[in-house]
């Protein structure tokens, strides 16, 4: 092998890597001039990164918008619940006490007015068909001892002092039946037997049963078998006319301005293909404490049933007033790893530089942006993804 009388078969090699290392940075250096230029900018929102720079030829696939001011008319989306109109839902409560015997309803079914509901092994029963028996006779006997001394004080025979008490005796004793009376009534004792007791005819003692005051479905049911109910006081079930419901949405800070009563909304499940239409009926006055959310109550038209009590759906609220800001095209915004909204701005040197932005709330097919540009910015509506693919080479 021949020998390089230039170089020693024994000199160190390091000198020529080191210099072979100089050169590619040298190159690298080159490529990086040739194809893009570092730039910071002032405003902390843009991407501290190299601007993406474009042929003449590749620029021709990208197409700008100019930022301008604009009116428009908000609409916000948000999570929201389902929930029962309680203007029209009763609360059925027990009418009188005693342990409960039968169900003869479940939750969901749809009952009408004075339809059993359950039924209660009461001993109110016995107590008010005795009262009201005592207070018949008593009634009947007052007032035949009234008209005896009617007929008595103008021969003389009673004085007027006792006739008047008389009188007033039987219109205590009225007085007495009447509410003895209006007590059966309120227990939903039959017609047939409380006109039985009127003739003195034997009764059984009449069961107790819980019956629908209104018609609608039986949304909730909080009693059991067994169980010991107060007169007045242990509530038995919730009956709601479940044809409109209320669906509860939560709005937080600056949304709170753009939304007012009577403004109009859509309510989407995600399992019909049409939306809901509503009107904002109120806004509450409070801020949750948890959430520091202000609820705001939207009447939906429910004549199918298919919104449901506790259901999660999303509410478009479209305010009336109009408002101003800056909108983009939808098609404008990007999304980065961490899902962060981003758009390419067209700089002063013919580079791009990525943008990151607030978005506010979606206006047909742009959005609105609080944050993150000026008027007069030139953002890339079409040909974005190219310019993303471009700066991660």
């Amino acid at each position: 092998m021949e020998s390089n009388p230039g170089r020693s078969r024994w000199a160190p090699r390091f000198p020529l890597r080191s210099s072979c290392a100089a050169a590619l940075l040298a190159v690298a250096a080159a490529l990086s001039g040739s194809g893009c230029t570092s730039r910071v900018d002032n405003n902390p929102t843009t991407v501290t990164a190299s601007n993406v720079r474009l042929t003449a030829a590749q620029r021709q696939n990208i197409h700008l918008y100019s930022v301008v001011p604009s009116r428009f008319r908000r609409t916000l989306e948000t999570n929201a619940a389902v929930d029962f109109d309680n203007d029209q839902a009763t609360s059925v409560l027990a009418p009188f006490s005693g342990p409960v015997s039968r169900l003869l309803v479940s939750q969901g079914d749809e009952v009408s007015k004075g339809q059993p509901l359950a039924t209660v092994d009461s001993p109110d029963f016995a107590t008010a068909i005795s009262a009201y028996q005592k207070a018949l006779a008593t009634a009947r006997t007052d007032r035949r001892l009234a008209d005896l001394d009617k007929d008595l004080v103008q021969h003389n025979g009673v004085s007027q002092r006792e006739y008047e008490q008389a009188q007033t005796d039987a219109a205590n004793a009225e007085a007495d039946r009447d509410a003895a009376l209006r007590a059966l009534v309120s227990l939903n004792v039959p017609p047939q037997a409380i006109e039985a007791i009127r003739q003195g005819r034997p009764v059984s003692r009449p069961g107790g049963i819980i019956r629908a005051p209104v018609a609608g479905t039986v949304v909730e049911k909080l009693i059991t078998p067994g169980e010991l109910l107060e007169a007045g006081t242990t509530p038995c079930f919730t009956v709601a006319d479940l044809s409109r419901v209320w669906v509860m949405a939560r709005l937080f800070g600056s949304d709170l301005s753009a939304v007012s009563v009577g403004d109009p909304a859509e309510v989407v499940t995600g399992i019909n293909a049409h939306n809901f239409p509503g009107r904002v009926d109120k806004i509450s006055a409070l801020v949750d404490p948890d959430t520091r959310a202000v609820t705001v109550r939207v009447v939906v038209e429910n004549p199918q049933h298919a919104l449901r009590k506790q259901m999660y759906v999303r509410v478009l609220i479209h305010s009336r007033y109009e408002s101003s800001g800056l909108l983009i095209p939808v098609s404008a915004v990007l999304r980065d790893d961490e899902n962060l909204p981003f758009v390419y701005l067209a700089e002063s040197d013919g580079s791009f530089a990525r943008r990151h932005i607030t978005l506010g709330s979606r206006v047909a097919d742009q959005y609105e942006v609080p944050a993150g540009l000026r008027a007069g910015d030139q953002v890339v509506v079409a040909g974005g993804l190219f310019v993303q693919f471009m700066q991660s080479q």
